[in-house]
């Protein structure tokens, strides 16, 4: 894929792989690590999609997308998830990154930055928590029990009610059944596993000591991890710059059009 210079790849670690793909001119590492929509489905074959949402970062980076393991173990944490990413840049070569974690990938993204800190120049955290609350437990394990019961058409109906704001949830709804048909992954075993794993994220202690550069970006209508989350996260993490969008629910890292714009000159300055 010459667009972008678009490639896919494939990590091998363990017993499984880690599926990612890379794009960009630029020779500084940005990593991306997407959020709990990942379990079902991976970055594998994705290289010209991501490049073409992300070509406003293709001329100064060499951009990475991540996804987790593809077979997970059962009580596999965000904090062991962050260690596999930081395993698979090592054996990339990628000595240090500017990373961007949205949702779940926030979550892996701060407990990278913590553990290897040597890996993090600057860090954003798009619709993200450090710990749970009533609206995300509730949300989260509702999830799962749909997950558990087999019920994707539901799943996928529920989520996009909760993460998209109230337009294009109506002009979604009529088609979920039919994208919920196509999009069905084989299994939900690594949803499921993901999905517990935020339940039991809690880096609250752990992000006060951060010291790269940090922007949290967060909406105010956001139904999945409540709309003050992104506002705890930047109190707790010293020095660190705070970003809300008014309107705007779990998908303003996807619906705001100046998003990637503010992530851009974030990373410049």
């Amino acid at each position: 894929m010459m667009i972008y210079n678009a490639d896919n790849g494939t990590q091998n670690m363990e017993e499984t792989e880690m599926d990612y793909i890379v794009f960009g001119k630029g020779h500084k590492p940005l990593i991306f690590i997407p959020g709990l929509g990942d379990s079902l489905k991976s970055v594998k074959g994705s290289a010209l999609m991501f490049s073409f949402l992300y070509r406003m970062f293709a001329h100064d980076y060499r951009v990475y997308v991540f996804s987790r393991k593809n077979k997970l173990k059962p009580n596999c944490s965000t904090r062991d998830m962050a260690a596999d990413l930081a395993w698979a840049m090592k054996q990339l070569g990628i000595e240090k990154a500017h990373v961007v974690g949205i949702s779940q990938g926030g979550m892996i993204a701060q407990y990278l930055a913590a553990d290897f800190a040597e890996r993090v120049e600057k860090l954003v955290l798009a619709v993200t928590l450090c710990r749970q609350n009533e609206t995300s437990r509730s949300v989260i394990s509702h999830w799962i029990t749909l997950a558990e019961q087999n019920d994707f058409q539901e799943l996928f109906a529920d989520m996009a009610e909760k993460i998209y704001t109230p337009w294009r949830v109506r002009i979604q709804r009529p088609f979920n059944p039919i994208l919920a048909r196509i999009l069905r992954p084989k299994s939900l075993n690594n949803f499921i596993i993901q999905a517990q794993a935020c339940l039991s994220h809690d880096s609250s202690v752990l992000v006060t000591g951060i010291r790269c550069p940090v922007l949290v970006v967060g909406g105010d209508q956001d139904q999945v991890i409540g709309k003050d989350s992104a506002g705890e996260l930047a109190r707790l993490i010293p020095g660190s710059q705070l970003k809300i969008y008014q309107g705007y629910g779990h998908s303003a890292y996807e619906e705001a059009r100046d998003f990637n714009r503010v992530v851009f000159e974030f990373l410049k300055d």
